[in-house]
């Protein structure tokens, strides 16, 4: 897998970078903290989405933006792909919005889909084995030396797929436990099968069925014989039911004859003792009507009416009504002058409250007032000395220029004419380096040329060749480039110092400007705080004569407030005494009610006489007809009686008792036959059963012995596939674990190359030991830190290159990728890590990717991309730079040097 080209917007430090990249070694270079490591995260993020961050997604996008798009084109297998990630803000949480992977034939969508496909389809591994073999992390450089021999063992086996080869064995050695977990059932299975057939024979089942099916046939003809017998007695006892159901239904209808008689007999009885009832209760109500009628006069007289007619009370009532009216309205017009004088006397002590709160208001205002301008004179004060303070920095300023060659104002131009003149060094030493290194290739090539005496190709002597001619004059040109250009080095750090210095005359200038216009600002505001102090006072005595004069007008609306209520105290006392005459002219109301009650009453009770007698002449009418009906019925029993024969009934009731009798014992007699059958017929189908269940056991235990025998030659297969993949696999560890032995020893020696150390183990657990040159082992981790690190990253190298070398062609390795590997080594240990970048594109690894803020690794970079950071914004940005150019150009300057 190569990578060609990364885009990101809002990705951590980068608000929006495109940068391509090439095979051979890319060095991403800056300093510390501008962001060089967030680029392999991002290529990292796009291959494996949220299982490549440490933390949420939260963490991958920008501060203070909502959105994040990470683009990633690569080749891999000589298909080109391009891996698109986009997130957004929803509410408060970062979620994926688009995740997809394209490529010529292929597209996956989706975060988890794409992961998957790049870790099971094109790298066959996840985030982790990519961890482990090509990303060596800043500060993860001691992970492999850190972990546990059986970590490091499942580590190396997952990248070299060997893991799936002991996830086969597993899988085969589940499969043949469960064989013979299912063989052991089956054979248990056989065995009970035996016995169950063994039984079944012993019984002589089909003999047995014989016995029983003639015993059935007896038995039936017997049961039809008794059946025939109780059909004959059924129609006897039909007979003799039928001539008791007449005579029954006869009795019945006497029976029911007389008790009709009974009730109406009754009943008539009731209706005259109900008419009885009626006539005593009319007696009695109109006696109440009597007593009613001698009430009425005291009535009358208590009301004040000389009759007791209903004339003479609406008479009265109609008087009532008028006065009432009359008093009604006048004391409405008392209630009405009660509520003007309260509201009048209410609205007078409003108004005198709300006079003194205004009073109040205004002394407050007053004091307010006196304590601004009490807080404006010491905020003036305050002002005053803050001027002073701003005038004697100003002349600090203005004394400083005075030491130097450039006046007040004009610093920004003193400072860009030295930046000019930088520039115009740059330029000349820029020059003067490319007529340097032809004025070397000149001399280098005639002194070549004197060195052989004749030409190469001619044969002729070369003392007249304009070369060598020339060759004191450009030994001397040389020399004044040289001298040149390091005066030209000289004069641009002069400049450079200028530069600084006028750069802090820029900022004192502008810190005067500055100054003076805060001497400007707080001159106007003291004026300003002089004008409110004076403004303050005068308005706080104006507001005190205010107060006085609301607190004598408030005197006056009180004591028209006190008139108003005396006045509305009299108007109350008038209404009571209008209250005491209407309720006089109620309690004479209601004596007129009473009259009215005695009169309705009256005339309930006689509308009640004439009631009570309509119901008893209707019940006198009721008797009649009922006597009537009786005469009916008695003449209907007598009808009866004459018919019904006594002789008869009685027979008919013995021939049934008897045909009664037989049939009970009948039926017991066929009960006990039935069961016999179904007893018989019972133990025919069981013997059935049985027979046709011996039949299915025998089917059975051939099915079943034929089941165990395939299963016999299942289990062996599985055992001996069992063995094999294990097998295969401490084959295959075994010839890794020398493969990487050898590989590491290698690597290690180039890296770390002096003769403290002999050679270095990895026995077949990956257990590693490194010896020294008295054979005295040690573990890694007593290597000093240095030493450690270059271990590390020599074991990180041989593993990828193991991977490359083990499965190529199957699936092409990812970039190997080093993020700031030096940080643990000193200058001669990188020197030996370009050693070692160099041997592994030597091995034939197609893209290597360092991140490192490291100088001396520029020399090992095929393309150098530089990664700056603005301090004002906080933004990373990253540029492609020619390495080749770069480190020509610093090698010309230090010979200069």
């Amino acid at each position: 897998m190569k990578f060609d080209r990364l885009r990101l917007r809002n990705f951590k430090p980068y608000a929006d970078t495109d940068l391509q990249f090439t095979d051979g070694v890319t060095v991403i270079h800056g300093l510390n903290g501008s962001g060089k490591s967030s680029l392999l995260e991002a290529c990292f993020f796009a291959l494996y989405g949220s299982k490549a961050l440490d933390g949420t997604l939260d963490d991958a996008v920008t501060t203070g933006a909502d959105e994040t798009d990470v683009e990633l084109w690569f080749t891999h297998a000589g298909e080109e792909y391009k891996i698109t990630r986009e997130l957004r803000r929803s509410g408060g949480s970062i979620s994926t919005r688009t995740c997809v992977l394209e490529g010529a034939e292929t597209a996956v969508e989706g975060a988890r889909d794409v992961r998957e496909f790049v870790g099971e389809e094109l790298l066959r591994m996840d985030s982790e084995a990519f961890r482990n073999c090509a990303y060596i992390r800043q500060g993860e450089v001691n992970r492999l030396i850190n972990a546990s021999p059986r970590e490091r063992q499942e580590m190396i086996d997952d990248l070299l797929q060997l893991g799936k080869l002991e996830e086969y064995r597993e899988r085969a050695r589940d499969a043949r436990l469960g064989v013979e977990d299912v063989l052991a059932d089956k054979r248990g299975g056989l065995n009970k099968l035996e016995e169950q057939i063994e039984r079944k024979e012993g019984k002589e089942l089909h003999d047995r069925l014989n016995e029983l099916e003639s015993e059935l046939s007896e038995l039936d003809d017997e049961i039809e014989r008794f059946e025939g017998n109780r059909e004959d007695a059924r129609e006897t006892r039909d007979e003799a039911e039928s001539v008791i159901e007449q005579a029954e239904e006869r009795e019945s209808e006497l029976e029911e004859l007389n008790e009709e008689i009974e009730e109406l007999e009754a009943s008539i009885r009731e209706t005259e003792s109900e008419r009885e009832e009626l006539l005593e209760e009319i007696t009695e109500i109109r006696e109440r009507i009597d007593e009613r009628e001698a009430e009425l006069d005291e009535l009358a007289d208590a009301a004040g009416i000389d009759a007791a007619t209903e004339a003479a009370v609406a008479e009265a009532r109609e008087e009532l009504d008028d006065r009432e009216a009359t008093l009604r309205e006048r004391r409405q017009e008392q209630r009405d002058r009660v509520t003007g004088l309260e509201n009048d006397a209410e609205s007078l002590e409003n108004e005198a409250e709300r006079l003194r709160e205004q009073a109040t208001e205004k002394r407050e205002r007053a004091d307010e007032l006196e304590q601004e301008a009490d807080d404006a004179e010491t905020d003036r004060d305050d002002l005053r000395n803050t001027l002073d303070e701003v005038v004697r920095e100003r002349e600090e300023i203005e004394e400083r220029f005075a030491d130097t060659p450039v006046e007040m104002g004009e610093a920004e131009t003193h400072r860009e004419s030295l930046r000019e003149e930088l520039d115009e060094i740059q330029a000349e030493i820029e020059e003067t380096v490319g007529a340097l290194a032809s004025a070397r290739d000149r001399v280098e090539e005639a002194e070549e040329l004197l060195e052989e005496g004749n030409c190469p190709e001619c044969g002729q002597p070369v003392e007249d060749s304009p070369h060598v001619d020339t060759l004191e004059d450009d030994r001397e040109r040389v020399e004044e480039l040289s001298a040149r250009l390091g005066e030209l080095n000289g004069r641009k750090e002069e400049l450079k110092a200028d530069i600084e210095d006028a750069e802090s005359l820029v900022e004192a200038e502008s810190r005067a400007e500055v100054l003076a216009e805060r001497h400007e600002t707080k001159t106007e505001r003291v004026e300003e705080l002089d004008a409110e102090i004076e403004s303050d006072r005068a308005e706080a005595e104006e507001r005190r004569e205010e107060a006085e004069e609301l607190e004598v007008e408030a005197e006056e609306t009180e004591a028209d407030a006190e008139e108003k209520a005396a006045d509305a105290e009299d108007a109350r006392e008038q209404v009571a005494e209008l209250d005491e005459e209407l309720d006089a002219i109620e309690e004479r109301r209601d004596r007129l009610d009473a009259v009215e009650e005695a009169l309705d009453a009256i005339d309930d009770a006689e509308a009640e006489i004439d009631r009570l007698r309509e119901r008893r002449e209707s019940k006198a009418e009721l008797a009649a007809e009922r006597r009537d009906r009786l005469d009916d019925l008695r003449e209907r029993r007598d009808e009866l009686r004459e018919a019904f024969d006594r002789e008869r009934v009685e027979r008919a009731r013995e021939q049934r008792e008897k045909a009664v009798d037989y049939l009970e014992q009948v039926e017991a007699k066929l009960d006990s036959l039935s069961e016999q059958r179904d007893e018989l017929t019972g133990e025919i189908g069981s013997v059935e059963n049985e027979i046709e269940e011996l039949e299915a056991l025998r089917e059975d235990r051939e099915e079943l012995a034929e089941t165990v025998a395939d299963l016999e030659s299942l289990h062996e297969e599985t055992e001996q596939l069992e063995r094999t993949y294990g097998d295969l696999r401490a084959e295959l560890r075994q010839r890794n674990v020398e493969s990487l032995e050898r590989m590491l020893n290698e690597t290690f020696d180039l890296a770390y190359g002096n003769d403290a150390y002999s050679h270095i183990e990895l026995d077949g657990e990956y257990d590693l030991t490194v010896f020294q040159k008295d054979g005295t082992p040690l573990s890694p981790d007593q290597l000093s830190g240095g030493e450690r690190a270059l271990f590390n990253l020599s074991l990180r190298c041989a593993i990828y290159r193991l991977l490359s070398e083990g499965i190529e062609g199957a699936a092409p390795t990812p970039p190997l990728i080093l993020d700031e590997p030096t940080v643990f080594l000193d200058s001669g240990h990188v020197s030996r890590l370009v050693d070692l970048v160099e041997e592994m594109r030597g091995f034939g690894v197609r893209q290597i990717l360092i991140v490192s803020h490291d100088e001396e690794l520029v020399d090992a970079a095929d393309e150098l991309v530089t990664v700056e950071k603005d301090t004002t914004t906080n933004r990373s940005t990253a540029r492609r730079e020619d390495a080749a150019t770069l480190s020509s150009a610093t090698a010309l300057l230090e010979s200069g040097d």
